[in-house]
């Protein structure tokens, strides 16, 4: 499985990006596709997933409610909308897959990765 991230920028604080995640390889389906984030200095983090072959998004808390994971299965593409965007949400955003029947947030548990894309939140 190849993963390709884009979409990364720039923004004010309450402005929003659209993240993309471009996936390639075999058995698609089999996967649950999550973005992680990095911010400097601290470890990487869960921001959200979803069930390639199903819907069930799950987010962290501290994105429920600003964060939406969707998939356009035609396309291979998984997006992430962020809208209200605060200055700690900054850090380098990346898209992961893991081959599983659950849910994952541990970047541990990631099988692949796509290459980051940097988000700034600033004014």
């Amino acid at each position: 499985v190849q993963l390709q991230a884009s979409g990364g920028g720039s923004v004010q604080p309450g402005g929003s990006l659209r993240l993309s995640c471009a996936a390639s390889g075999r058995n698609l389906n089999w996967y649950v596709m999550a973005w992680f984030r990095q911010a400097p200095g601290k470890e990487r983090q869960f921001v959200a997933g979803i069930w390639w072959s199903g819907v069930n998004p799950y987010y962290a808390d501290s994105v429920k409610g600003r964060f939406t994971i969707s998939k356009d299965n035609a396309k291979n593409m998984v997006y992430l909308e962020m809208n209200s965007l605060k200055p700690e949400d900054t850090a380098v955003y990346y898209c992961g897959a893991r081959m599983a029947s659950d849910y994952y947030t541990r970047p541990s548990e990631t099988n692949y990765w796509g290459q980051g894309t940097q988000v700034t939140v600033s004014s």
